[in-house]
């Protein structure tokens, strides 16, 4: 006879930031990925005659994807609304477009070019709205990156992670969780391109209960030394393409090459929440490494918003 294990959930209605749960909520979520990748038939009816909206702004593959096979495997069902060429507000408001669907769906996720769309639906309506990425933050995607660096490592409580580039919506979110779930993290960026100044604040909060450690560089090679873990992210983002010339050039010596890499700790992993522009951010040699992990934060992302949705909908 099998027993399905009960851990708590989340208490707040939604996923904007990542800055809504707790350390415990944070932790306990990880621990719900880890039995959901385990054991997803026990899972297979969590959104049964639940309809979830897919809300796209910017294009996708592994956020689409994730999403709506993860949603479909739980017993739900998927409504895509395809907003690439018209933004959400533009032919209607976005308190209209959020009441008129909460008269259909159980729920909305959204991939947003402002942070502001999300808060706007989500303070309008009581079902849940879940951040598939905004330009301020990607909370589904770092709460996979710790996922897959608690699978490798066993704990997260004072790993040392480096995070090199730009202080962007990934930057954002690590910070977050990073604080939240006790790991050190150290973040090398331009001094004009350092992450928000609110997350930072609201980290050094968190760390006080965690111990956690947020550290800030403009030298790639400070940041990444006795590292465990690298990431880097585009150097142009969504929305900024007009800056990407310009950024390409104040960016350059913050690529992760082999050099960087061999002055973190021995072996340490390499990650990217991908795409890649490969031959900027990244060299093929450490993309395609031995250390590498993106193909595994990518396949974490559909078990760690299963567990997002599960939390939000039970």
């Amino acid at each position: 006879m099998t027993t399905t294990i009960t851990l708590p959930v989340a208490v707040t209605k939604d996923l904007l930031t990542g800055a809504e749960w707790t350390p415990t909520d944070a932790r306990d979520l990880l621990q719900r990925t880890a039995e959901i990748k385990a054991r997803p038939a026990r899972y297979a009816t969590t959104l049964r005659g639940k309809h979830i909206a897919l809300i796209f702004e910017k294009p996708s593959l592994r956020t689409r994807v994730t999403f709506e096979v993860g949603i479909q495997s739980m017993g739900g069902f998927v409504v895509f609304l395809d907003h690439t060429q018209a933004r959400l507000g533009e032919r209607e408001s976005i308190p209209d477009v959020a009441r008129n669907l909460e008269c259909w769906v159980q729920g909305i996720v959204a991939r947003v070019y402002e942070q502001r769309v999300l808060e706007e639906m989500a303070s309008n309506i009581s079902i849940p709205v879940i951040n598939a990425l905004s330009d301020k933050f990607h909370p589904c995607q770092a709460l996979a990156d710790f996922f897959t660096l608690e699978e490798k490592f066993g704990s997260l409580k004072g790993l040392k992670l480096a995070y090199v580039g730009d202080g962007n919506n990934v930057c954002n979110s690590l910070i977050f969780l990073a604080a939240r779930l006790g790991v050190n993290l150290q973040i090398a960026t331009p001094a004009s391109y350092a992450p928000a100044e609110d997350v930072l604040a609201d980290a050094k909060r968190v760390a006080k209960e965690t111990r956690a450690k947020i550290g800030l560089f403009t030298d790639p090679a400070e940041a990444v030394e006795g590292a465990q873990a690298v990431y880097t992210d585009s150097w142009t983002s969504m929305g900024f393409e007009a800056e990407e010339k310009m950024r390409r050039q104040i960016f350059k010596p913050y690529q992760v090459n082999r050099k960087l890499m061999e002055q973190a700790g021995p072996g340490a992993l390499f990650m990217h929440c991908l795409p890649a522009h490969r031959g900027q951010e990244a060299t093929d040699e450490v993309l395609d490494g031995p250390t590498s992990v993106v193909l595994e934060q990518s396949a974490n992302r559909m078990y760690v918003q299963k567990a997002i949705l599960h939390a939000l909908f039970t």
